[in-house]
């Protein structure tokens, strides 16, 4: 998918959850961190924090109490549409939601002591200019193999046939381009389990892992074959990979 088909894809899924994957039933084992467990460890009461790509906000509200301001932005107008609903029910007072490329970050130069970016793209350079000398980059990415044998099953996905390592290779180096010190790579392939049916097609539906999913008949003929072939006591088989990278900015 191109970035405007990522965009038209997530303006699709805001518009009717946001990011919102509370309901799916799902039992991970092999999780190395939380992601939000991280983020909330290097944070202080008076940090600025900015987060890139941040959907429905449903997780940027839920650290709120953390720090002075957060800033969540997203290129889906439909996701940014759900963030302010989610902000107006939470009734959070120091978290904003705003629409913007994060090519091209709008906001003042040495601005953020945080920034942050979970599932989504970036720009190192782009960052660099609004975090302050010394502030700290995290991002959660997802890899190449990850649900590998739905991909496989479909015969398409999500970054189905690129060579693992590549993304974060790539965001290694351009953060290290970009003056970023102190870069830190963890990793892990976890096994996950779907409870049912229901919340496998869910997780199909509002993520962008089998790419038009759905539309075509066939699509629930190969799930249902998948189903047979993954079923197990614990649930629906698959993987999840992830790897986290945390960089300090040196300010030069």
């Amino acid at each position: 998918m191109n970035p405007q088909e990522y965009q038209q894809f997530y303006d699709k899924v805001g518009k009717v959850n946001g990011w919102d994957f509370s309901h799916v039933k799902c039992v991970s084992e092999g999780v190395k961190w939380d992601f939000l467990n991280e983020v909330t460890k290097i944070c202080t009461q008076s940090d600025l924090l900015l987060d890139i790509g941040t959907g429905g906000g449903e997780a940027l509200l839920s650290i709120a109490e953390s720090l002075l301001l957060l800033v969540g932005i997203d290129l889906s107008n439909g996701m940014i549409e759900t963030a302010a609903r989610n902000a107006m029910k939470s009734g959070v007072s120091n978290v904003r939601f705003l629409q913007m490329d994060a090519m091209k970050l709008d906001f003042p130069g040495n601005f953020f002591n945080v920034v942050t970016c979970r599932h989504s793209d970036f720009c190192a350079k782009e960052i660099a200019k609004v975090l302050v000398n010394g502030g700290v980059f995290l991002t959660q990415q997802v890899s190449e193999i990850d649900k590998l044998n739905i991909k496989e099953a479909f015969g398409r996905g999500q970054a189905l046939g690129t060579q693992p390592g590549t993304l974060k290779n790539r965001y290694m180096a351009e953060l290290s381009e970009a003056g970023f010190i102190d870069i830190q790579l963890s990793e892990y392939n976890a096994t996950e389990y779907y409870q049912t049916a229901e919340d496998l097609i869910f997780l199909l539906k509002h993520t962008p892992t089998i790419p038009d999913f759905g539309q075509n008949e066939l699509d629930y003929h190969i799930l249902h074959k998948f189903i047979q072939d993954h079923q197990t006591e614990k649930g629906i088989r698959t993987n999840a990979e992830r790897f986290m990278i945390t960089a300090r900015f040196t300010g030069c």
